[in-house]
């Protein structure tokens, strides 16, 4: 676990995970695609993929550009 922006985030195949958004929710991935902008804005290289065995939206960026 590393702290990134006052964030705890964790590594998942060599991606940080910034935020978990369900799946499920009635916004579909508008919440984690918000999120993600916002993060992109304060320079990180922030996208959304979908874990499936989860059923979660994760903003994740590249393992080493998190400390950017």
């Amino acid at each position: 676990m590393t702290l990134i922006g006052g964030r705890r985030c964790e590594m998942v195949n060599g991606r940080t995970v910034l935020e978990r958004f369900p799946a499920g929710g009635p916004r579909g991935s508008w919440p984690a695609e918000e999120f993600a902008h916002a993060r992109r804005m304060e320079g990180l290289p922030a996208e959304v993929v979908m874990d499936l065995a989860t059923d979660t939206f994760l903003v994740v960026v590249p393992g080493s550009d998190a400390t950017r």
